[in-house]
Formats: structure tokens, sequence, C-alpha cells
């Protein structure tokens, strides 16, 4: 007489009810005391005073500069760390060279290195007691406490955001396709914009979208290379803290509610960015219909 088999899978982590539901009800905790909590207490905080203080918070000149040059950081270091994230990943996933990896390597400094960090070296390489700083200052030349050093501090911390989304998925789709151009008769940058770009553009937007984000809310290394001389080096997150120093905490939640309304909308894009393509959620196979 054949024996039947009694072994069974062993159970998977989660399969009790009790323990998945314990779990979820731990991470909505975790959730809604860390990301949900706070963003409401700016909502609530800023406008504990009414709109009139809300609005003469948000055009006072000093406020008003702040958000300008927040923009103006963006508006430079987005463009060119998109032309070097799209240059690299180009460089890496299409070519075959020496020093691949120590490239790769270099690319993910900003990430490995504190921000602060990296104003301090900015200190020792453009200021006055710095590698350049004698002859910037010969040649009357101010990149750190102005503009410029805010500019190159936002652009080092946020040098491998589009890299980063476009490196695996260029790798994933391999070099077939601009191969195949190439050798029908198309240039290279013929490849690039008929080819290459169509493939990856949901990926580099989203690469775009988090490097603005990044831009705009950069503290560290930003207050160590600005200065942070009220109305002309302040970004919004150095004008934030000013504000808070100074005892004007609901003009302060007032600035941290324009961050935090950035940080919504780069959620809704991103979100809709990963449903919109970029590989990330594809829609399932219809199953085939049986012939009657």
């Amino acid at each position: 007489m054949r024996r039947l088999n009694t072994h069974r899978k062993p159970p998977r982590v989660g399969d009790q009810p009790l323990f998945r539901r314990l779990l979820i009800g731990i991470v909505l905790v975790l959730v809604a005391l860390i990301i949900v909590a706070p963003l409401v207490i700016i909502g609530v905080e800023a406008s504990a005073k009414g709109w009139a203080v809300y609005r003469d918070t948000i055009i006072h000149p000093d406020t008003r500069h702040a958000i300008m040059l927040t923009v103006l950081a963006a508006l430079v270091a987005v463009p060119v760390n998109t032309a070097f994230g799209i240059a690299a990943a180009w460089a890496i996933t299409k070519f075959d060279f020496w020093g691949k990896r120590f490239l790769l390597v270099l690319i993910e400094i900003p990430f490995s290195v504190s921000p602060i960090v990296a104003g301090v070296a900015y200190l020792f390489v453009y200021g006055l007691q710095g590698i350049f700083g004698p002859t910037l200052d010969a040649w009357d030349i101010k990149i750190l406490f102005a503009i410029p050093g805010i500019i190159l501090a936002s652009m080092f911390v946020t040098a491998p955001f589009v890299a980063r989304e476009l490196i695996p998925l260029m790798q994933a789709q391999g070099r077939d396709l601009e191969e195949a151009a190439t050798s029908l008769g198309a240039s290279g940058w013929r490849t690039f914009f008929s080819v290459t770009l169509p493939n990856v553009k949901w990926a580099l937007l989203y690469g775009v979208i988090l490097c603005n984000a990044r831009v705009m809310g950069e503290f560290g290394a930003v207050s160590v290379v600005s200065g942070n001389i009220r109305g002309q080096t302040n970004t919004l997150p150095l004008h934030i803290e000013l504000l808070y120093h100074d005892y004007q905490a609901t003009g302060a939640f007032a600035s941290a509610s324009i961050l935090a309304t950035i940080a919504v909308l780069t959620i809704i894009a991103k979100v809709a960015l990963e449903r919109q393509g970029a590989g990330r959620v594809r829609p399932q196979a219809k199953p085939a219909e049986s012939n009657s």
C-alpha cells in the first residue's frame, strides 16, 4: 500500500493574519508619526495666525529673494546635471573603456559624502586659503559666499540623480538598437535622439524631478559656502533657519510650507511617471481566448 505524502510546505512570513495586520499597523503608525505628522504641523502652524500673516511672510523681500535664489540654483544645476547624467550613462552603458568602474565610483561620491563635508571641501578649493583662492582674488572673481558657490554646491549634491536613473535602464536595454541604427547609416546624434532618448525618456524625467527637489531642499553644503547673508546669499532652507532662530516660528513654517508643497508635488509627479512608463509598471497580458 502506497503511503500518502503528508509533507507540507513551511509557512511563509506574513501568512498568519495576525502577523500581517500587526506588521501593516506598525508601518502605518511609523508613517503617520515620521512623515504625515510633520507635514500636517507645517500646514497648521503656517496658517495659525491667519492668511494675512502668511501672505506678508511670503511677499517679504527677504523671503522673495530666498525663493528667487533657490529657483536660480535649480535653473542652473538641474540642466547641467541632466546633461552630465545623460553623458555619463551613455558612456558607461554603450562603450567599453579603461576606468569605467572608477567612473561609476566617482558618480556615487556625492551620495556617500556628507553635504557639509562637501561644503568645507569647496572652502579649501575656492576660499582665500584654498588652492585657487589667491588667483580668484587677484582677478576679483568671487565664488564662495556668493551665488556661484551656491550653484556649485547644489550641482555637487545632485550630480548622481539623473545618471543613477538612466544607467540601470540603459544597461538592461543593451546596445542592440544603437548598433542596428549605426549599421543602417545613422549618425551618433541621430541614433541618440531617435533610438536611445525615446527609450529612456520616462526615467530621464524621473531623475530630473528628483534632482530638482534635491536642489530646492539642499541645506548642508549651501550653508557652508553661502555665508548665510540675509537677503543676499540665503536660499529658502537657510531663510527658514534664520526665521526660526529669530523666534519667528509662524514665518518659518510659512516658508517651510513652500518646500513641503514642492515635496508633495514631487511625490505626485514620481507616481505619475512610474505609472506612465520607464518600464516600472507594465499592464498584465490578457489570457488568450480559447476557440470555441
